[in-house]
């Protein structure tokens, strides 16, 4: 008897790891649908706020105020496309200012100077490169071509699921929500509608946080590089901005990307008595704008909209990046939010799990703030708005 339940508790254990396995296996298949799922998402939940704001105060119908947000997203996507162009036109128009002859000497002395250290250890460098066959690895090129091609076409593939994904998550949420709640019974319905609710609530307040902490990166990068008269300063600072949304990584690809840029713009000066100071100048504004961020934007934003503790984020972003990359640095917050939510509802008398969620409160469907405009914004707790707009806005999350 002892046997056969020992030999049953090792086949299930056995067919769980298994069922476990084939499950991460079809995640790992179908990865990039996840990504234009997350995507659409986090679009759909910085959407919300307007959506519901079009419906409530101007009785939009819902498919209206729905394509009336996308359409709002879709101009300002292309509108912060378009101003890369000029940007990218600038970039040409320096590199054009090089001095090709002084360039081929740098790179001809180079060439001689590595010969010389190859031949002192028996290499004879420009003989091996004479020898080596260019023709043998021409198909580089078509393959090179392919790949473009490849990359042109999954962007496009990628851009359109995004659209169609977060059109039927902001229009259909509630079919959605329903069908997830046909596999509960009523008491899990009840617990997992708050949840889903609180969820939505949270990320909302965090993605609209983030919006607000890369315009005040954006405003400050753009007061920095304009003091220093740094051309096509306004896409250069949306730019580096843009790229803080990737925790403690971004922020170092930003300022090499600055520093290059505020060089690149400066060409033709000379490098000591103007190039070198404008870049300096300009690394300590980037740094002073870093530490604001730092110190005052993100622990505000942080610990107001998703109710957790600063080293609680920075362990959870940390184990994000080592598990998925930089991508999970980026979902980090957003998940770990969603799983603590998740777990005060259904685990509730777990003492780790209250320790964890007693910031914690469960949202109710209704406008969080009542009152005037001033008294709505001193209750929304997020300050770096103004105050009719903090109001607007988040009365109606």
């Amino acid at each position: 008897m002892n046997s056969n339940l020992i030999i049953k508790s090792i086949l299930k254990t056995i067919g769980i790891l298994i069922g476990v396995f084939l499950l991460l296996f079809f995640l790992y298949k179908i990865q990039s649908v996840l990504a234009y799922i997350a995507i659409a998402s986090v679009i759909a939940l910085l959407g919300r706020p307007l959506n519901l704001f079009l419906k409530r105060k101007f009785k939009f119908p819902n498919g209206l105020s729905v394509v009336t947000t996308m359409g709002l997203f879709l101009l300002i996507f292309i509108g912060l496309i378009s101003l890369f162009i000029p940007l990218v036109v600038k970039q040409g128009e320096n590199l054009s200012l090089l001095n090709l002859e002084q360039l081929e000497n740098t790179v001809q002395n180079l060439i001689t100077q590595s010969n010389a250290f190859f031949l002192s250890h028996g290499i004879d460098l420009l003989d091996e490169i004479k020898h080596y066959d260019i023709l043998e690895n021409i198909n580089v090129i078509p393959n090179f071509l392919n790949e473009i091609v490849g990359t042109v076409g999954s962007i496009s593939i990628g851009l359109f699921s995004v659209v169609f994904i977060t059109f039927f998550l902001m229009r259909d949420t509630q079919i959605m929500e329903n069908s997830i709640y046909v596999f509960t019974d009523k008491k899990s319905k009840t617990k997992l509608k708050k949840s889903l609710e609180t969820i939505k609530h949270l990320l909302s307040r965090y993605f609209i946080g983030l919006v607000f902490q890369i315009t005040i990166l954006f405003i400050l990068y753009s007061i920095i590089l304009m003091i220093f008269g740094i051309e096509n300063s306004i896409v250069i600072a949306f730019l580096c901005a843009l790229l803080n949304l990737i925790p403690y990584i971004g922020p170092m690809i930003g300022c090499f990307l600055m520093l290059f840029l505020t060089m690149s713009s400066n060409l033709g000066l000379d490098f000591q008595s103007e190039i070198l100071p404008k870049s300096i100048y300009v690394l300590i504004g980037y740094i002073f704008a870093q530490l604001i961020d730092n110190f005052v934007s993100q622990p505000v934003i942080f610990s107001k909209s998703v109710k957790s503790h600063p080293l609680e984020i920075f362990l959870t972003i940390i184990i994000g990046g080592i598990l998925f990359g930089v991508s999970g640095m980026i979902l980090a917050v957003p998940t770990y939010t969603a799983l603590k939510v998740i777990l005060k509802a259904f685990l509730s008398d777990n003492k780790i799990v209250k320790s964890l969620t007693k910031e914690l409160w469960f949202y109710k469907n209704k406008p969080l703030y009542k009152g005037n405009l001033a008294q709505i914004a001193s209750n929304a707790k997020l300050w770096i708005l103004p105050k009719c707009v903090c109001g607007m806005l988040v009365s109606d999350l």
